[in-house]
């Protein structure tokens, strides 16, 4: 059994570590993580460039690969050769805060497993619900237990191509967590606001800024759910169609002659085009 390891958050993480430490409980771990911080980078992936890979010891029974790349980036060296055992299982984390709703778009940790998906193997992202103004480390025991559960759990029974699994644990110790649930995505809240300055030659800068985003814990929800005291499972599928809206569109009025009348109205125009519906 072969696992890789990786995080958004940067090779020396103390997330990172605690995972690949309790991975190495089912097999071999490779660990192959970012060298700085990329929260909230998304889905990225470095083409304009090449990517530099480093060794870096993490503790005195774990040794990782550091790249100069994002966690999509890693992922991607993993699984086309840099490592050149066969991959088994990807695991993303542990991310010090939740991951919900609108958030996996932009989560490092969530993509980096989406990316592995992509390629065909089994993955999961794991992320903890840290308390905002939290004194001291954050303790991974739990979330790492929970961890290795889910995966101990996928390499049985596997998941659906192109599926990937969100785990999100509460900030409690592993006696005191109510179970595992399976989640839908719920609604996430931002809160953020536009700061502009300006810097000492009078040009302009902008800091996005803002509270912490928040949720509505609707029940059967990740955000519900974590609210709970329950783990959240929620599959992710990388087909993103919204199938539900396709019949609405195709009920558009999409003809030329109805294009061009309403182009009319607004003083642009239509090129040639042909609608099919689905």
């Amino acid at each position: 059994m072969h696992i890789l390891v990786t995080n958004d958050d940067g090779v020396n993480a103390p997330g990172l570590l605690a995972l690949a430490e309790e991975m190495s409980n089912l097999g071999k771990v490779s660990v192959l993580a970012p060298d700085r911080n990329w929260s909230a980078s998304g889905h990225v992936k470095t083409l304009d460039r090449p990517l530099r890979v480093k060794e870096v010891r993490l503790s005195e029974n774990v040794t990782a690969w550091a790249s100069d790349g994002a966690p999509s980036d890693c992922v991607a060296l993993a699984v086309c050769g840099f490592l050149p055992e066969k991959i088994d299982l990807v695991v993303s984390g542990i991310n010090p805060y939740a991951n919900l709703g609108h958030d996996v778009t932009y989560s490092g940790t969530v993509t980096a497993a989406m990316e592995a998906a992509i390629w065909g193997f089994p993955a999961i992202a794991m992320s903890l619900e840290s308390p905002e103004h939290l004194v001291g480390p954050a303790d991974y025991t739990a979330s790492a237990r929970i961890a290795r559960v889910v995966a101990q759990s996928v390499l049985r029974y596997g998941l659906a191509p192109n599926v990937l699994l969100n785990v999100n644990v509460p900030y409690l110790p592993y006696e005191q967590l109510k179970g595992i649930r399976i989640t839908r995505q719920g609604l996430r809240v931002y809160h953020d606001r536009l700061d502009q300055r300006l810097d000492p030659r009078g040009k302009p800068y902008y800091w996005t800024a803002g509270d912490l985003p928040t949720g509505v814990p609707e029940r059967g929800t990740d955000i519900g759910v974590l609210a709970e005291g329950c783990v959240s499972v929620t599959p992710i599928q990388l087909d993103l169609t919204a199938y539900h809206a396709i019949p609405d569109l195709n009920s558009w009025e999409w003809d030329r002659d109805n294009l061009m009348g309403f182009a009319a109205s607004v003083g642009a125009e239509i090129p040639a085009l042909e609608i099919q519906a689905m």
